[in-house]
């Protein structure tokens, strides 16, 4: 039988492949397709069971998910922390100044360091924090420039986006539903956003500071900050 989490995926990407996205979008990668066996990983390892505690990221970073298949997935985190690793595909097609060389990625994903870092750090094994929490994204895909610059959701037209958010925001009220967690935790106000309307109502809403580097908070502090966030909450 199909590990719940992971038929909950198998949708999202199947409804999510055909989609096209107008300029600025020069290119599309979906890790549900080309990493899919390391994000199953993810899910068969840490998803069973209910969980107390679920946070929410917005959509992967190009040397996170992109090159793992796991929410946040810095590599060194992903393998050493988390336990998984393995080969990934490539994207089709692929941008040729976002290649994805999967855990043979020299680049560090700074948002994932910082967020793995912390937990680490605080819960000391994976296996305990995996007991009562669980990461998952709100969107797999990843849009970028013909630059190769990054594209957040934010910065795609409403027209495009409508069918992603119906896709993603399905798939999110689907694993509050098997994780049945009693608290929800935006990491960062995007993904709160979509927690409060996936909510079904009797699960208390958060947040914590995003890790990106390119929020100056997070910079001067983001484990000092996110800490004393995740007391306020009474997660610690």
């Amino acid at each position: 039988m199909k590990h719940p989490l992971v038929k909950a995926a198998d949708d999202l990407r199947k409804q999510l492949r055909d989609l096209t996205f107008p300029d600025p979008v020069a290119c599309t990668y979906n890790p549900l397709e080309y990493a899919w066996d390391r994000h199953c990983d993810y899910l068969t390892k840490f998803g069973s069971g209910q969980k107390k505690v679920l946070f929410l990221g917005m959509n992967p970073g190009p040397y996170g998910m992109a090159q793992t298949g796991v929410p946040f997935g810095e590599i060194p985190h992903v393998r050493d922390w988390l336990g998984i690793s393995g080969p990934v595909g490539k994207p089709d097609p692929e941008h040729k100044k976002r290649p994805v060389t999967g855990f043979d990625c020299e680049r560090s994903e700074v948002s994932g360091r910082r967020l793995w870092g912390l937990f680490a750090e605080l819960f000391g094994t994976a296996e305990t924090f995996f007991d009562d929490h669980f990461i998952a994204n709100f969107c797999p895909l990843v849009w970028m420039k013909d630059t190769g610059a990054n594209l957040t959701p934010d910065k795609l037209t409403r027209e495009s986006m409508a069918p992603v958010e119906k896709a993603c925001s399905a798939h999110l009220k689907k694993i509050i539903e098997i994780l049945q967690p009693t608290q929800l935790i935006g990491v960062g106000g995007f993904a709160e956003k979509q927690l409060a309307a996936a909510n079904p109502g009797e699960a208390i809403l958060g947040r914590i500071l995003h890790p990106s580097p390119a929020s100056p908070a997070a910079n001067r502090d983001f484990a000092g900050t996110a800490t004393k966030q995740l007391k306020e909450l009474g997660l610690l």
